[in-house]
């Protein structure tokens, strides 16, 4: 049986990142998956300390994570994944510091500083990436995230064999239960809780059919 990981990079465990991720593991075991959600926000672990073990010639550590956290088992984990869906918030421009840091800890330690560049990654693992955003779509390319945030999407296909990933980008999207209480005038809230009826349904629909393909293809 295949396993299927999703990875919440957002802090709210039932925010919409989480919510994406949750009906994409429903899709991959709809397709006959085991799955698990893990939720970094409940995680004491930290990025990536530069240690360089997993670079070092005869460490028992070589192209593993030297560091012992909470992280420490899910790397260990992962490396023997069939499918990584790692999904993220967008603040300020970018992903969400737990999110680059799980993201250091999975692609740096099995990246081999070989000429050319190598991996001693076990086996290969099919990725996937989750983005969800205040900005409507149509603002997508005026803020650059595809092309910026591309960059990560090749590092798979270096250290893990895999194939070209899946990109969901979720946009528009619902911050607060009651736009009232917030200061928040910068948006449209009847805007913001149509967009949650109509669109957020076809996003989940769109991440359900994801975390099939992610087992079926």
């Amino acid at each position: 049986m295949k396993k299927i990981y999703a990875i919440n990079g957002s802090p709210r465990s039932n925010g919409n990142t989480a919510l994406i991720l949750k009906k994409a593991l429903e899709g991959a075991a709809a397709a006959g998956a085991e799955t698990e959600f893990i939720d970094l926000g409940k995680l004491n672990f930290s990025g990536c300390l530069s240690c360089f073990e997993c670079k070092r010639k005869g460490s028992p550590n070589y192209g593993k994570c030297a560091c012992r956290d909470d992280f420490s088992p899910i790397a260990e984990k992962l490396l023997y994944a069939d499918g990584i869906i790692m999904g993220s918030p967008i603040y300020f421009g970018g992903e969400s510091g737990l999110y680059r840091n799980a993201l250091e800890r999975i692609f740096f330690p099995p990246f081999c500083y070989t000429s050319p560049p190598g991996s001693v990654a076990p086996q290969p693992v099919k990725f996937a990436f989750v983005y969800t955003m205040n900005i409507p779509e149509n603002m997508l390319a005026e803020f650059n995230y595809p092309e910026q945030l591309s960059k990560t999407h090749k590092f798979p296909q270096l250290v893990y064999q895999s194939p070209e990933p899946e990109v969901l980008y979720v946009c528009d999207t619902f911050q607060f239960s009651d736009y009232s209480r917030y200061e928040s005038s910068m948006f449209d809230a009847e805007h913001k809780k149509l967009m949650r009826q109509t669109q957020f349904p076809k996003d989940l629909q769109a991440a359900f059919e994801l975390g099939c393909r992610m087992v079926n293809n």
